[in-house]
């Protein structure tokens, strides 16, 4: 056998080829390796590498999965073997999962917990290297009708406008809402600075009878509550 049939997966048993695998046995049973090497294309190779064993050596310099949903396409590529449009490959799948969560949460008929507001923001705002302000718009039964961003790149009461919010909110028709930001140190607890803005914005929306149902911080693995904490009344409008 040559070197490069040595390395050919479709040279590999039947019950140990990733692709072969995931149709018998199930997606759920591949590791998260086996499942990057499908998408790198089972059956390739490059320079010696199997589409496993370039997967090896992504899991073996981001870790994870997270941390290659927040790699670059210029990072990923500077892997032996990842070019540009194996990245793009990457990425393209990485955001399919993403986007799995947001479309169950948009389709549920109202939101009715945090969690249905984590499972809309996290996949996209845990990561992230700077904080970014987030207004989730929604209908008389808590339904999203609309998705606002209000600020990005730092939080403080100057950048966080409320004629910005109350505009949207009453294009969009809605009758309440729920802010949303992360934390990019990774920790959740709200600081003076955040309970500031949002009781800001709490005394514009009641202006125009606008409810605030709640102020979540996502952190890398955490997330906290306003509501939950007490330190935004339940369902106020006053």
């Amino acid at each position: 056998m040559t070197k490069e049939n040595k390395y050919r997966i479709k040279d590999w048993p039947e019950d140990e080829r990733p692709r072969e695998r995931l149709i018998i046995q199930g997606a759920d049973k591949l590791s998260d390796t086996e499942i990057l090497a499908i998408i790198l294309r089972t059956g390739e190779w490059h320079e010696g590498d199997s589409a496993v064993d370039l997967a090896r050596k992504l899991m073996m310099r981001f870790g994870n999965l997270r941390n290659l949903d927040s790699a670059s396409i210029s990072e990923l590529s500077q892997i032996k073997g990842i070019g540009i449009l194996k990245a793009a490959e990457i990425k393209a799948a990485l955001e399919i999962g993403k986007r799995l969560l947001k479309q169950k949460a948009e389709s549920k008929k109202k939101i009715g917990s945090s969690e249905d507001v984590i499972n809309y923001y996290a996949p996209y705002m845990r990561d992230l290297k700077k904080e970014v302000f987030k207004a989730m718009l929604l209908d008389g039964r808590n339904k999203l009708i609309g998705d606002l961003t209000i600020s990005e790149g730092g939080l403080n009461s100057s950048v966080v406008d409320p004629k910005i919010v109350l505009k949207e909110a009453v294009k969009e028709s809605a009758s309440a809402l729920i802010f949303v930001h992360n934390h990019p140190s990774g920790e959740s607890e709200p600081t003076k600075e955040d309970i500031k803005i949002t009781n800001r914005l709490i005394r514009a929306c009641e202006l125009v009878g606008l409810k605030v149902l709640d102020h979540i911080i996502i952190g890398n693995d955490n997330y906290t509550s306003l509501l939950d904490k007490g330190l935004i009344k339940e369902n106020s409008n006053a």
